[in-house]
């Protein structure tokens, strides 16, 4: 969900749950400036002076339901805080970006311990303290139904926005402050990679996928559709993990190259020179009249293509998956509110690829609710000239092109 608060920071929250202008390359969170205008992607202002600050409280208020191979004392916290570090040096290894520890050492502010167990709370209004903190074993009541984890992301819908000691916000969509929650109800358990493997943890969730998923969110990440990406919205099952684990020599090995496309996209390196293709197009109905019954969304804004519906870039070659994001809409400056067109763009492709592109609908495991955000935020309520996001339309059959 979405909200603004004092009217001028939006707080959104993106779940995992327990189950085996448009977006550009990837499903990303948007936030309309409060001054009206086109939606801007969420994302941090990152530089060596402000480096994104990291840290996770050291409370683990029991029953613990956290397997690790140490079992208590300084190891055993030696042993969680790896887990961590190598959940955010997944998202770090990946080359072309600003994020990538290797070409921009000094973005990310080393991952420091705190004491407090209500470091992260259940309530945003009385925790926007622009300090990013992971808390584990927490009782909350956004831990609905099926929920392991979530993230909540504070945004800016105004330049000189300023939380905490934060800087006040240079645009809007600028990152102020993320936390994680990570589930404690004495019925789900979770386990470190280490301890993964023992007979203890053989019903554990893994630990290191769901903060590689929920570290996602605090880069401005939505879901993806891509079954094989980390950002798909449901976990793995209990005992199994996504993707390689991170190593020397392949940092970014949980990720598949969906999630590589989405942070590139987000924070691309001005001095990438391989992943800089991009695929424009629009999805649209063979025939135009199967929209004609679709009510106008705005003044003048009548639903003129297909909206939500998910397109992948896929390798020619070997059936990869490179990229997926959802269609709908575009928006330009001189062209607000924004229109139902089907739109969509993908960014950032690597240039040495032959792409095939998908349109399916998202009818599937993923279906539109797990991307309300990013399906919602394309309209305000506050915003003038007002609209209304249509419907998704499943109603269509994939093609290719």
């Amino acid at each position: 969900m979405k909200k603004f608060l004092a009217a001028v920071i939006a707080a959104s929250i993106s779940i995992t749950l327990a189950i085996g202008t448009p977006a550009k390359g990837y499903v990303t969170d948007t936030t309309i400036p409060a001054s009206g205008g086109c939606p801007q992607p969420d994302r941090w202002n990152l530089s060596v002076a402000s480096p994104l600050t990291r840290q996770w409280s050291i409370s683990l208020p029991g029953p613990l339901t956290l397997f690790t191979s140490a079992s208590s004392g300084p190891a055993q916290l030696d042993e969680i805080e790896k887990t961590i570090s190598d959940s955010f040096s997944a998202w770090s290894g990946v080359t072309g970006t600003t994020f990538n520890s290797a070409a921009h050492p000094g973005n990310l502010a080393p991952v420091v311990r705190v004491g407090p167990a209500n470091s992260c709370t259940d309530d945003a209004e009385n925790n926007i303290d622009g300090v990013n903190t992971i808390c584990l074993n927490q009782s909350s009541m956004g831990f609905t139904s099926g929920v392991l984890a979530f993230t909540r992301v504070i945004t800016a819908n105004a330049p000189g926005v300023s939380v905490g000691s934060g800087a006040p916000a240079a645009f809007a969509g600028q990152i102020l402050d993320a936390d994680t929650l990570v589930r404690n109800d004495g019925q789900s358990s979770f386990a470190t990679s280490t301890a993964l493997a023992t007979p203890q943890a053989a019903g554990a969730y893994d630990l290191e996928s769901i903060l590689i998923h929920e570290i996602g969110h605090w880069f401005g990440f939505d879901h993806s559709a891509v079954w094989r990406a980390i950002m798909f919205p449901f976990a793995p099952s209990p005992g199994q993990y996504l993707g390689a684990r991170p190593t020397l020599s392949a940092p970014d090995g949980p990720l598949a190259d969906d999630d590589r496309t989405g942070i590139r996209t987000l924070y691309p390196d001005p001095g990438d020179t391989i992943n800089v293709g991009s695929i424009r197009g629009q999805v649209l109905p063979a025939n135009p009249f199967a929209l004609a019954s679709l009510p106008a969304t705005s003044p003048g804004r009548a639903v003129t293509g297909i909206f939500g519906a998910h397109v992948v870039a896929v390798d020619a070659t070997t059936g990869s998956v490179i990229a997926g994001t959802l269609a709908g809409w575009s928006c330009t400056a001189s062209s607000f509110p924004p229109q139902f067109d089907g739109s969509f763009d993908i960014e950032r492709l690597p240039v040495t690829h032959t792409y095939t592109i998908y349109a399916e609908p998202l009818d599937g495991l993923a279906t539109a609710g797990d991307f309300s955000n990013a399906l919602g935020d394309s309209c305000s309520s506050s915003a003038t000239p007002h609209c209304v996001a249509p419907a998704v339309n499943t109603n269509f059959n994939p093609r290719n092109h």
